[in-house]
């Protein structure tokens, strides 16, 4: 099982190339079928397929699999409005969640090293 995060939220992605359906799944809180529902219904969402047609998705995937799963199951936005405010986003050159979600990962972790190298320890 993955560990969470600080604050109990999302667990911490690991620092791998690619994942598989089932682990994004644990990592995004989605069950597979969402998954590849999702991939359908958002045109940013494109994992390689190898053989057999499996699935195999980058942390970039993992990180907008997370945005979606924010705007539809966080801020109650439809697939339809989501896909939008995905698209907008991308056209307006904003910050996306993605990137403050990576900030916000990496503060944690450089929180975590900290813990660990204090005095008397």
């Amino acid at each position: 099982m993955l560990e969470p995060s600080h604050n109990n939220e999302l667990p911490v992605i690991p620092g791998k190339r690619y994942f598989t359906i089932g682990e994004v799944s644990e990592l995004c809180a989605v069950k597979p079928h969402v998954l590849r529902y999702w991939e359908q219904e958002f045109p940013q969402l494109k994992p390689v397929k190898r053989r057999g047609n499996r699935r195999y998705y980058q942390r970039e995937d993992v990180l907008t699999i997370r945005q979606i799963r924010a705007l539809l199951y966080e801020d109650g936005y439809t697939i339809g409005g989501a896909r939008q405010r995905m698209t907008d986003e991308k056209d307006s050159g904003m910050r996306p969640v993605e990137i403050q979600a990576v900030i916000k990962e990496t503060i944690e972790e450089l929180e975590e090293v900290l813990e660990l190298l204090k005095p008397g320890r």
